[in-house]
């Protein structure tokens, strides 16, 4: 027998055909199996069907477990056409036979319209269990890893089976990274990364959620490092503090959104005191003028300039936490955001309260520059549960804003000194021992606008973005499971 069988989508016959034809030029391909959801389908010689209700189901996935007869399965799922690169089928299967991996995939060419461009993708890791870790689509399976992974697979999900899969078969065998482009493939999906951050709190991508969720859970009950719904209890009982909050914003060359974000701020209407602590990062643009007459004109702004030279975002927040303005609450505002009105300081802390938090995370509305609301409008995280929220944070990409932190926990903890993925360490830190609060109704404006740092990236950044927050998961797994093996 030859060692792959291959397993492809048959939507199109059109564009089937190139890939069919592709794949069937190579002396390695045993067979080519027709995924579809129509019967009596038109087939090639060496080509046969597999009748399936939905292409993500479970049942997808065991029907091609069934099928994996030889020793390797090639699994693509997109409806374009796959063109394989020089002997790429060849690569494939000497380094799944050299790593005696579960699974091998390739960086590779994103094709669109008339311009090929490389797509690096990043290694995975123990922490890389979110659901939209990118493989690029030519997943390339040990068929006999894949068949013992599917077997224990007793759930019928809609959505989430090769998700199901992709993690039952890290646990038995490495996911095998190789660093050289080895095929193309049209991209149909030409929306820019800030367009597709908000996919998974859409609200009609809720079933898919949910299933992501079950499955998740499962798989850090397996690895143990599933976290019980047990929290400690805060006191709130620290003293040593002139004010009740404090809202911090770090700053760096945002001359057109400062003002607007801190008098924001001192709009505020409260029943306790608090002030506005603006740590302003060196700028250059005009910033660190306004800040400075914003702080002449009110006592409350307190304009703080590190003496260091070298920081990020979490060090600026460092700055302010650790220093003797701040309040027993610490409280984010983005420089280009506002809050929604004039209640959402007093929202906040007495959120702490209510939900006996060390943490407490808000929601916010998407708004353009004059803050005229935008899609998807609300984000609100109603995924996050008090009984299972610190297990799926460990699979979604971001917890929401605004944050903000009880001060004297904040200070044992400290803030990555990063300018990306800090809020979110920071969230995962303190949901290991503490109850997250969570408020569903708006009280922030996140503005996008072309300055935003997440309107659009290019892969190289996104990647090292993917990569940073994926080793935080790490970090943060191999905690967990420790903690249960002291239990």
């Amino acid at each position: 027998m030859k060692p792959i069988n291959c397993f492809i989508v048959y939507d199109d016959p059109v564009q089937a055909e190139v890939t069919i034809e592709n794949l069937l030029q190579s002396e390695l391909v045993n067979a080519v199996y027709l995924l579809s959801k129509e019967e009596n389908i038109q087939m090639n010689e060496k080509c046969y069907p597999i009748l399936i209700d939905s292409l993500y189901g479970s049942n997808t996935v065991k029907k091609i477990a069934e099928k994996s007869e030889a020793p390797y399965s090639l699994v693509y799922l997109k409806n374009t056409p796959l063109s394989l690169g020089q002997f790429a089928l060849e690569r494939l299967v000497q380094i799944a036979k050299d790593t005696k991996a579960g699974m091998v995939y390739s960086d590779y060419y994103q094709v669109s319209g008339d311009i090929r461009s490389k797509l690096p993708l990043i290694d995975y890791q123990l922490g890389s269990v979110r659901d939209d870790f990118n493989f690029g689509s030519v997943l390339f399976y040990n068929a006999e890893t894949l068949k013992h992974a599917a077997a224990e697979i007793k759930d019928n999900f809609l959505y989430a089976g090769f998700y199901d899969v992709r993690l039952r078969v890290s646990q038995k065998a490495k996911l095998v990274h190789i660093d050289e482009y080895l095929y193309s493939e049209v991209e149909s999906d030409t929306r820019k990364s800030g367009e597709k951050l908000f996919d998974y709190v859409d609200p009609k991508n809720r079933q898919r959620q949910l299933e992501m969720e079950q499955v998740c859970t499962e798989h850090l009950k397996k690895i143990g490092a599933y976290l019980k719904p047990e929290f400690k209890t805060i006191r709130f009982d620290e003293k040593n503090f002139e004010v009740e909050a404090s809202v911090i914003i770090p700053v760096k060359n945002r001359v057109t959104t400062i003002e607007d974000a801190v008098r924001s701020a001192l709009a505020q209407k409260t029943t306790f005191p608090f002030n506005v602590i603006v740590v302003d990062n060196h700028s250059t643009d005009g910033t660190s003028e306004i800040v400075s007459k914003l702080a002449k004109e009110d006592s409350r702004v307190k304009h703080i300039v590190p003496q260091r030279q070298d920081l990020g975002i979490g060090g600026c927040w460092n700055v302010a936490v650790h220093s003797a303005f701040c309040g027993k609450f610490s409280v984010q505002l983005d420089s280009d955001d506002v809050y929604q009105d004039e209640n959402t300081l007093q929202i906040i802390v007495n959120a702490f309260y209510e939900q006996n938090c060390g943490m407490v995370i808000g929601s916010y509305t998407i708004t353009d520059f004059e803050m005229n609301v935008i899609p998807p409008g609300l984000i609100d995280h109603q995924e996050w549960t008090p009984e299972n929220g610190r297990n799926n944070a460990l699979r979604i990409n971001g917890l929401g804003a605004p944050r903000a932190f009880y001060t004297p926990l904040l200070r044992k903890i400290k803030v990555p000194d990063s300018n990306y993925g800090e809020d979110y360490a920071l969230g995962l830190y303190f949901s290991r021992e503490y109850q997250i609060g969570r408020i569903f109704q708006s009280v922030y404006l996140c503005r996008r606008w072309r300055d935003n740092s997440d309107a659009e990236l290019d892969v190289v950044t996104l990647n090292t973005y993917n990569h940073y927050k994926d080793k935080i998961r790490t970090i943060e797994i191999e905690a967990r499971q420790q903690m249960n093996n002291r239990l």
